[in-house]
């Protein structure tokens, strides 16, 4: 067999790890839309409210800190 057609340890390991940080981002991704629509949807039912800002905060923390995640991901993935 060519040497060019062996896969060592250390490229599969590699793969691996890449193949993880993909599944990461794409679970992120999934996260920050279905966060982002709750936002929306509790912006719509509480209208006018004080309670929605309450609501709200702790979720944007959360969309903010997926987005800085996410973008770590991307610059070591290379997906820019």
């Amino acid at each position: 067999m060519e040497s060019s057609q062996m896969t060592t340890a250390s490229e599969i390991e590699s793969l691996k790890s890449e193949n993880q940080k993909l599944r990461k981002y794409i679970s992120l991704v999934s996260a920050e839309i279905e966060l982002s629509q709750r936002v929306k949807e509790i912006k719509e039912n509480f209208a006018n409210s004080d309670d929605s800002k309450h609501i709200i905060t702790p979720i944007m923390d959360r969309i903010f800190r997926i987005k800085s995640e996410k973008l770590d991901l991307q610059k070591e993935l290379e997906l820019d």
